[in-house]
């Protein structure tokens, strides 16, 4: 199954091409948006190298990869659905982590839990994955509201040894995960 283009009430979600790498350049040139992430704004040559991985990422496993995400048109931040990466973050085989990254102005909007729903939506319906989990540093409590709010349950807290630890890496990532039998219990609960 190639990725899909997605969609909810607002967000159009499309699978990355080379047409979004002007939208992956500008999210990544603000320090805040990349604040729990490499702790400063990311340059024109990074983000090139790191939209090449991103589009590798739909290659690994079909219907997963990264979507930009636009509102009325305008592109909003974008969305993924990846195969697993590391030996603890358990087989490849049915699961996939969930991220999302949205330009600062599109903050506080509901926007990140809408198009993680869809992406949860497709994994779980479409896919047929059986668990989708995400990370963050547990000091991001905006992305750790998110997580709970489409209905992810804490899992673990972990402690990576960083290169560069950034402020608050002392306290942790946290992994919150759903699996597909809590997701079609709670989509039953809300009918």
């Amino acid at each position: 199954m190639p990725q899909a283009t997605l969609r909810t009430d607002r967000i159009e979600l499309v699978p990355l091409s080379d047409d979004h790498l002007e939208d992956e350049i500008e999210l990544d040139a603000d320090p805040e948006v990349m604040r729990y992430l490499t702790g400063r704004a990311r340059d024109r040559a990074e983000v090139e190298v790191l939209h090449r991985r991103r589009l590798a990422a739909a290659e690994r496993v079909d219907g997963l990869g990264f979507w930009a995400g636009f509102v009325d048109g305008r592109f909003a931040g974008w969305w993924i659905l990846e195969p697993p990466t590391r030996a603890d973050q358990g087989p490849v085989e049915g699961q996939a982590e969930l991220g999302y990254r949205l330009l600062r102005r599109r903050w506080r909007q509901g926007l990140a839990s809408e198009g993680a729903r869809e992406l949860l939506r497709h994994a779980f319906e479409d896919l047929r994955l059986t668990r989708v989990f995400a990370e963050t540093m547990a000091v991001n409590t905006a992305s750790r509201a998110t997580m709970r709010a489409i209905g992810m349950r804490h899992v673990r807290t972990f402690h990576p040894d960083w290169e560069e630890p950034l402020p608050g890496s002392h306290l942790g990532e946290v992994e919150y995960a759903i699996t597909r039998e809590q997701w079609l219990a709670s989509r039953a609960a809300g009918a």
